[in-house]
């Protein structure tokens, strides 16, 4: 399952790694087998993990070999198989079979849109050491959580609402819309969350924090196809055999013991 969390100080000073050791701590059920904290200067990544692939090779948060980017990843690329051989033949070299670094080298080639490429289910956070940018993804259905809040001097996200509130300044305040939502439906309707000032990053969107401001945008939109007209019932009923039975492929590609 793993668990991510974070913390941008947007005065440029040093982030609190107290604050977000007690942010990764509440997140310790999502991911028992190991946790880590990365250092980026006036941002702290930190991650929870659940081991599923390359269990030594993949710990977290990674940072990339120049320094540059560091990423906190929370989920699964089913294709980074497929991925890992388009990024070597553009030069790039691998030094773990993780997904995780995969995502690294994919935003290193693709920016933003190395989101399009992936076939997957993800709460990602990458920071930009160099740009001084946080970039935030959350999977086309919103299957991995991502929430965060804006504070005065800083800005903190994290896989869960309860990390968010072990930070001291995180508003602990209900919205009573969110709070209806919760009743009504089971869960709040994204970016609602049921505490004024802490959102949910939808899904199938991306965020941007770059000097200061913050940037939301959608990468992907569903859309029907005309094709069932012309395949007619058993060309569909074959279409989509094919379809579940490569999900099911792709997801079995694992170092330990999956099933449903």
């Amino acid at each position: 399952m793993c668990g991510i969390a974070g913390i941008v100080q947007l005065d440029g000073a040093p982030f609190c790694r107290h604050a977000l050791g007690k942010m990764v701590a509440a997140l310790r059920h999502r991911g028992p087998d190991a946790a880590g904290i990365a250092d980026a200067g006036p941002a702290g990544l930190g991650h929870t993990r659940l081991n599923i692939l390359d269990a030594f090779g993949g710990r977290q948060p990674m940072t990339s070999r120049d320094g540059r980017l560091t990423v906190t990843f929370n989920g699964e690329i089913f294709n980074h198989i497929e991925l890992r051989k388009e990024l070597e033949a553009s030069g790039h070299g691998f030094r773990t079979r993780s997904d995780t670094e995969v995502v690294l080298h994919a935003y290193e080639e693709y920016g933003e849109q190395c989101v399009d490429r992936f076939n997957g289910q993800w709460a990602i956070g990458i920071w930009d050491r160099a740009r001084q940018r946080l970039f935030l993804s959350r999977d086309r259905l919103g299957i991995r959580p991502l929430h965060y809040t804006r504070l005065p001097s800083k800005f903190i996200f994290a896989s869960e609402v309860k990390a968010l509130l072990t930070h001291p300044e995180a508003p602990r305040e209900l919205d009573p819309r969110g709070f209806n939502q919760v009743l009504s439906f089971w869960c709040p309707y994204a970016p609602t969350t049921a505490f004024r000032g802490i959102s949910e990053l939808p899904p199938a969107h991306n965020l941007v924090l770059e000097n200061g401001q913050v940037t939301i945008s959608r990468y992907w939109q569903l859309h029907y196809s005309d094709d069932a007209e012309s395949l007619g019932l058993d060309g569909c009923a074959e279409r989509l055999l094919e379809l579940l039975t490569d999900a099911a492929r792709l997801r079995l590609r694992s170092d330990v013991p999956v099933g449903a």
